[in-house]
């Protein structure tokens, strides 16, 4: 990935990827309608979790999920399996919206999840948020660069994720900013909610990188072609 360091002007060479992986509906929905803190207690949209939980069952069932969230030993030890620890592992640093941080600060354990620098993209001024097993949380207001600036700096040889929300990951495809992505597609419709790509403004050309499907779910990793985007 070529990127610029938004401070200085110069221009550096850094071997990340900057990449999202998302489970979807086939549908192309991330989130039930009702998934947000306004929400979350509203009886008209009570069915939102039952809805999520039906997305994301195949990632519930997997071994490395169980351990990484400290929820028991067993679980599956499959390609799926595989491919939720390989995104984990090949993660040097995540970025994420405010609403996903929001929500997150409500209902992730105490050891939140991620184990790397995460940085916030919001308009509140916050010092660092530092976690045990290795998350610190750092705020950034200043917008997409600033925030892919500094995570290209933390990330060392490892991979930056666009962690989302939606929002966040269609401004830094917009951007040019994105070189692949996975989404993992669960055998259920939704038919509203939150869609992954309904604000697409720039002519975006991908390719097919590999597909694989399990039983529960279908994997679908695609490599943007970056000298197609105008």
């Amino acid at each position: 990935m070529k990127k610029e360091d938004w401070k200085t002007g110069e221009i550096e060479m850094t071997k990340s990827k900057v990449f999202f992986d998302v489970v979807a509906s086939i549908d192309g929905f991330v989130a039930p309608e009702g998934m947000d803190l306004a929400h979350a207690n509203d009886p008209e949209y009570k069915h939102w979790l039952s809805q999520w939980m039906r997305l994301q069952n195949w990632v519930f069932q997997q071994k490395f999920f169980r351990e990484n969230l400290k929820q028991g030993e067993g679980g599956e030890t499959g390609h799926d399996n595989r491919l939720l620890e390989e995104t984990f592992k090949r993660t040097g640093v995540s970025i994420m919206g405010n609403q996903m941080f929001s929500g997150g600060e409500r209902f992730w354990p105490e050891e939140a999840p991620f184990h790397t620098p995460v940085y916030v993209l919001t308009h509140k001024v916050r010092k660092p948020w530092e976690r045990p097993g290795g998350t610190t949380f750092y705020f950034v207001n200043d917008g997409i660069e600033s925030a892919l600036g500094q995570a290209g700096k933390a990330a060392g040889n490892r991979d930056i994720r666009i962690a989302g929300g939606a929002n966040v990951i269609q401004q830094y495809l917009n951007a040019g900013l994105v070189d692949e992505f996975t989404i993992h597609y669960s055998p259920v419709f939704f038919g509203q909610g939150v869609q992954l790509f309904s604000r697409i403004t720039k002519n975006i050309s991908v390719k097919i990188k590999g597909a694989v499907a399990s039983k529960e779910v279908t994997h679908v990793t695609f490599e943007v072609e970056k000298s197609a985007m105008p």
